[in-house]
């Protein structure tokens, strides 16, 4: 069996619905080794109500430390889901850089000052081709930034089940390559099973692209309630050991630590 982890998690901080104490318990219940809290964090758009106030931030951390102090039947490790926006590497380094976390997690939700999850909307009368390939172009200027340390869902641009006409395999080739490049490592994000995609983030098609460069992984829920921790988590691994994977990374004060899958 493999050393299970899940370190995507919301709680009630951010977006999630539940305090931190009932994701624990679930993650004990379903016979984790580590589970990590990762909140949504956006530097420049303030006052959104899917993240948490930079203001909280201190006590987030000084909660999360207190319960993984408490708690002797699963480790409890300290991240946040930072929001990516070109041109403001430096501020978020500034404000990230000093905070006592294990891991943080980089994200690409915004095109522009707009989300591409928040609703099909956003894709109306536009062309999904051009969307898809600026979408990958942030993912890679957020990978360059060398601001984090794991990339999540990396093509969420998917979320409502649109595709683009044209082969999209050499910007996963790219996406895989630039990871290796910089040392970053992606997730096999469980929660577009829950979305209108109703599959995995990455696309798992181009899932040997990632295996061919090395490109350490984590199998993450992206949990907002507890119920969710860990779900779909077997057929990730069966994808994973199918693609050739032997390890998956765990991560404790920012350094990554590679273990046997053993899936």
């Amino acid at each position: 069996m493999p050393y299970k982890t899940d370190y995507h998690v919301h709680t009630v901080f951010s977006d999630g619905q539940a305090d931190a104490k009932e994701f624990v318990a679930m993650g004990i219940a379903a016979g984790f080794d580590e589970i990590g809290f990762s909140e949504h964090l956006n530097l420049l758009f303030l006052n959104q109500i899917w993240c948490m106030d930079q203001e909280r931030v201190p006590e987030y951390i000084s909660y999360i430390r207190s319960l993984g102090k408490q708690e002797e039947a699963i480790r409890i490790r300290l991240g946040l889901e930072v929001d990516y926006f070109p041109g403001e590497e430096n501020m978020i380094f500034d404000f990230i850089n000093p905070l006592d976390l294990d891991f943080i997690i980089g994200s690409v939700h915004y095109m522009g000052d707009s989300t591409v999850d928040a609703g099909p909307e956003f894709y109306r009368d536009k062309n999904y081709d051009d969307i898809f390939k600026s979408y990958f172009e942030l993912e890679f200027q957020a990978i360059e930034s060398g601001l984090f340390d794991i990339i999540a869902h990396c093509d969420l641009v998917r979320i409502f089940g649109h595709r683009p006409t044209f082969d999209p395999a050499y910007l996963y080739r790219e996406l895989a390559r630039k990871l290796a490049k910089h040392d970053v490592a992606f997730e096999i994000n469980t929660n577009g099973k829950n979305k209108p995609l109703d599959d995995f983030y990455p696309d798992i098609r181009y899932l040997h692209f990632f295996k061919n460069e090395n490109v350490p992984v984590c199998v993450n829920s992206d949990a907002h309630i507890p119920s969710r921790v860990g779900q779909y988590f077997d057929n990730a691994y069966r994808i994973l050991k199918n693609a050739g994977y032997k390890e998956m990374c765990i991560f404790k004060k920012r350094e990554r630590i590679m273990l046997p899958a053993d899936f």
